[in-house]
């Protein structure tokens, strides 16, 4: 084993653990700092396959759109230490039976798919390459995948929207001094 598949396994095994942190926490801040490592790695990862582009266009829009924008919005509700409520036991069981199927539908298309090689030379990843490709329509182009991240893009931010828009609810303080200063808020 060299270096370059140690790196390889080190940033895998990274966004593997931070995702699995990302949707294990309670917490909705640390939830977000999770969220933004494991895009990072992945972002490693195509800078490791040396597709730069991609992994500017990772860091751009994931990093550097949703996951600032969920932080804000987290920070304009002033939830940053809140705990986010325990999942109920069917809703772990229902999440559990989608991750398993969600696996089990990506190895079943890989195995059916089948791989050939071919002849053709690879496209050099030049800026006027890229810009031809994404605004192609046709076979091989990324007009679709563009409109996608978008339409992504645009979600993030509804989302974003409504969590800071959410009402908190009025919970009466439960020690003498919390009363006290509830009042004085109030």
């Amino acid at each position: 084993m060299n270096g370059s598949t140690i790196i390889f396994y080190l940033l895998a095994a990274m966004a593997l653990v931070f995702a699995a942190l990302s949707v294990t926490t309670r917490q909705i801040f640390r939830a977000a700092i999770y969220l933004l490592f494991t895009l990072i790695s992945i972002a490693g990862i195509y800078f490791w396959l040396q597709y730069e582009f991609i992994a500017a266009v990772q860091i751009v829009v994931y990093v550097g759109g949703i996951v600032v924008l969920i932080i804000f919005s987290i920070f304009l509700t002033q939830q940053t230490g809140e705990k986010l409520p325990k999942q109920k036991t069917d809703r772990k069981i229902f999440a559990g039976l989608a991750v398993f199927a969600g696996f089990a539908l990506t190895i079943l298309q890989i195995y059916q798919h089948t791989f050939f090689e071919t002849d053709e030379s690879a496209i050099t990843p030049t800026v006027q390459n890229i810009g031809t490709k994404m605004l192609t329509v046709d076979n091989g182009g990324y007009a679709l995948p563009f409109e996608v991240i978008s339409m992504l893009l645009l979600a993030a931010m509804i989302g974003c929207i409504v969590i800071a828009l959410r009402e908190k609810k009025n919970i009466e303080p439960q020690r003498q001094e919390d009363r006290e200063e509830h009042k004085r808020i109030v």
